[in-house]
């Protein structure tokens, strides 16, 4: 492998698979993997959509700002599937994009919807960003983050249609060719 990343950020909407594929590449590398948004459930002792109800999205935001910066201090190697806020944070971002490979997953937002209405652990693990409908959530959020994605990113990756084993696939081979 040309790259000598020892951190990998996937980065993307909800519902673009980071966490399947983050599974999957962290089994082909042979690196630990790690999920921010349970790492924020764990830290806080309660999942996510309790924290946003109970203590409001920047309690959340804050934890995931803290939790960011100790993994970017960390030297160990490992691949991040983060929540699609993540970019957010554009201070953290910038110094994982100096020390990291970051992987924007993405994929149409009709295809982001038909993934969130069939995920049934979508009610405990993304509560509303705006307490609009959920189609025009997707297309107001996502179209105010989509250049954070794309500003962050040294891999693009279109998950349509692929399983996470290809996605990884596919990430993999950037890799090996120094993206």
């Amino acid at each position: 492998m040309k790259n000598k990343t020892k951190k990998i950020l996937l980065i993307g909407y909800r519902a673009t698979g980071k966490t399947a594929v983050g599974r999957e590449l962290s089994r082909m590398l042979g690196r630990p993997f790690r999920d921010l948004d349970h790492l924020i459930e764990k830290q806080a002792g309660k999942n996510i959509s309790q924290i946003v109800e109970e203590q409001g999205w920047d309690t959340f935001r804050h934890i995931e700002r803290k939790l960011l910066e100790e993994m970017a201090q960390s030297p160990k190697k490992f691949v991040l599937a983060c929540g699609g806020g993540v970019v957010l944070h554009e201070k953290q971002m910038e110094h994982f994009a100096k020390s990291a490979t970051i992987v924007w997953l993405k994929a149409p937002l009709e295809v982001m919807l038909k993934r969130l209405l069939s995920d049934t652990n979508t009610p405990k693990s993304r509560p509303s960003l705006t307490n609009k409908d959920i189609k025009e959530e997707i297309k107001q959020v996502y179209n105010e983050r989509k250049k954070l994605y794309e500003k962050f990113a040294h891999i693009t990756v279109d998950t349509e249609d692929k399983s996470p084993f290809q996605i990884a696939q596919e990430i993999s081979e950037a890799l090996k060719y120094g993206w």
